[in-house]
């Protein structure tokens, strides 16, 4: 690869997914990235030579309101962490993370990490001093590692984008983080496509290179085909799984087969997922239509279409019901918040439930759940899961979960937003004003 000169005389990557090119000086880059990092964080503009992925993860850094000067937090430790750990998905996979990466860390003076969905840190293994070192900057198994919460990193940038990412030096966010460099790749749950958690790299210069970003993303494929073999044994056969949070269609595993279902099916099965003692056909058609003209033909031809998309057996009728026992997320994070899981429930909630659904029981359980996380979280002050919340798309008009932000977390940019949101909510309805000044 070559690069090319900018206007500033310094060398612009042509690869923007390649921290450092082969040849380059890392010393000179690192001094441009580091001063280019102090005019992002004076005057918020980004001048080159830095990478557009990190120029766009600088700026989500600054708007969720992390300082350049911050650190991570520990938000599990002891049994909490051991207990979070042994139920994640990633665990199976840890022997292979160990045998593809760990002797490549310790003798290489580096360090293995994953972190799950969030950028919560869960394990953190590899040369003993390097892991001292690291314990200065919590990069620690529990700390919470996530782009909204420490800025660019490669942990955290990986599960925002949902792609490998190398982060060499003053690219971090952080400045505390700008002696290491670090490289790391989504790892997806075979079956339904959701990212689990991210497989990390963490050490020295020497990781910026292209085949360390080839590596992590091996070992993260490798992962994944793991799990895929082991996919039968965590499961039963008869066990369908129903994933509905964030999307207006859902997905339904059977068998091993993915199947999309429609608006209506989807609204269909989250029902008779949560009432697995079944509805009779005059409750499934209450729960489902506003429209009360709709006649009870409508609603068996819809069954009918269902139980041919199902295959035998799968859905009785009087009342209807499901055959075979039913795992949803909608399930996960009820249970997680039943339990003061606040953490997990969040790390399971993708969205909304069926956001598009007009069905009223859907929109029932949709309110109860959104209502439900909102406050705990609020009562939690966590300002971590708050401005997840916050700057997810559901919750950036959230008004309550904004103030509660701002009490734990007064920022420039959240104390704007929060003025922002206030002012609309003072406006006459009807009015078209223009945002404050």
């Amino acid at each position: 690869m070559s690069s090319a000169a900018s206007p500033s005389g310094e060398a612009e990557l042509s690869d923007p997914w390649v921290a450092l090119e082969p040849g380059a000086d890392p010393a000179e880059r690192v001094r441009a990235l580091r001063r280019a990092h102090e005019t992002f964080t004076a005057a918020g503009t980004v001048p080159r030579p830095v990478r557009s992925v990190v120029a766009d993860s600088w700026r989500r850094s600054a708007r969720a309101g992390v300082g350049p000067d911050g650190t991570a937090s520990v938000e599990l430790t002891d049994g909490d962490l051991g207990s979070y750990r042994a139920e994640h998905p990633l665990a199976p996979v840890m022997p292979l993370f160990r045998e593809l990466v760990g002797t490549f860390a310790a003798d290489g003076e580096h360090l293995l990490a994953v972190c799950d969905a969030q950028g919560r840190l869960l394990w953190v293994e590899g040369h003993p001093a390097v892991r001292r070192r690291a314990d200065g900057m919590n990069f620690v198994p529990g700390a919470r590692w996530a782009e909204s919460a420490v800025g660019t990193n490669a942990p955290g940038t990986a599960v925002a984008l949902d792609r490998p990412v190398q982060v060499f030096a003053a690219e971090h966010f952080i400045r505390r983080v700008q002696p290491w460099t670090c490289a790391a790749a989504p790892v997806h749950d075979p079956r339904t496509g959701r990212v689990l958690g991210a497989v990390d790299i963490t050490g020295g210069n020497g990781l910026a290179h292209p085949h360390s970003l080839g590596f992590v993303q091996a070992v993260a494929r490798a992962a994944e085909s793991q799990l895929a073999l082991l996919a039968p044994a965590h499961g039963a056969a008869d066990t369908l799984e129903l994933t509905a949070l964030g999307r207006d269609e859902a997905q339904l595993l059977a068998g091993g087969q993915k199947i999309r279902l429609s608006r209506r099916h989807s609204e269909i099965l989250v029902l008779l997922a949560h009432h697995p003692e079944g509805l009779t056909g005059d409750e499934l058609l209450c729960a489902l239509y506003e429209d009360e003209s709709v006649t009870p033909v409508t609603l068996r031809a819809e069954l009918a279409r269902l139980r041919r998309l199902l295959g035998p057996g799968l859905l009785a009728s009087r009342p209807y019901r499901l055959t075979a026992a039913v795992e949803s997320d909608l399930a996960v994070v009820e249970r997680r918040l039943e339990t003061g899981a606040v953490t997990a429930a969040m790390a399971a909630y993708a969205g909304p439930l069926l956001p598009g659904s007009q069905a009223p029981a859907v929109a029932r359980l949709r309110r109860r759940l959104a209502d439900g996380l909102r406050t705990v979280l609020i009562a939690r002050r966590d300002p971590d899961l708050l401005a997840d919340w916050a700057h997810a798309p559901w919750g950036e008009d959230d008004l309550d979960v904004w103030r509660a932000l701002a009490a734990v977390r007064p920022t420039a940019p959240v104390r704007a937003r929060l003025d922002e949101l206030e002012y609309e909510l003072s406006a006459p309805p009807g009015w078209a004003r223009s945002a404050p000044r």
